[in-house]
């Protein structure tokens, strides 16, 4: 159920709801390259939007936007920073409904700066919160969990 729309969140042009969670991959994080660009292994660098205390590591979560770095690929790929999504983190997180979810792996899957997917496919299991917010993500992933 979508929280009401104050005026601060209006301003700040969040029109979308997000729900709650919790923040399992900080800066330096290695993730799996879930999409089949060529990609296998990330690097987390930044969490984009991320407002925080002074000092403190930004985490990012289940449907965040990411700058990653690719750390192990094929040679065209490797050390050049891209834009990511995040769709599954091991740090278990709570849904309203009272289901408790964690993932075997943290995934992420490659994006273009325009918000296209570079992949065409993803492998295992996606986040509802990354396909709701993603719908690029949604329409090719197989499992939506």
């Amino acid at each position: 159920m979508p929280a009401p729309r104050t005026r601060a969140v209006s301003a700040k042009g969040m029109v979308e709801y997000r729900p709650h969670v919790a923040r399992g991959l900080p800066l330096g994080s290695r993730i799996f390259c879930a999409d089949n660009t060529g990609a296998k292994q990330l690097k987390v660098i930044n969490v984009m939007g991320y407002r925080s205390r002074l000092r403190r590591v930004p985490s990012a979560c289940v449907g965040d936007m990411i700058m990653v770095s690719v750390s192990k690929g094929t040679p065209e790929l490797r050390r050049q920073m891209f834009p990511a999504v995040v769709v599954r983190q091991r740090r278990p997180f709570n849904r309203p409904d009272g289901v408790r979810i964690q993932f075997e792996d943290n995934a992420a899957v490659i994006m273009t700066p325009e918000g296209e997917i570079k992949g065409t496919e993803i492998r295992g299991p996606v986040a509802l919160e990354a396909a709701e917010r993603w719908p690029r993500v949604a329409n090719i992933a197989s499992i939506v969990v």
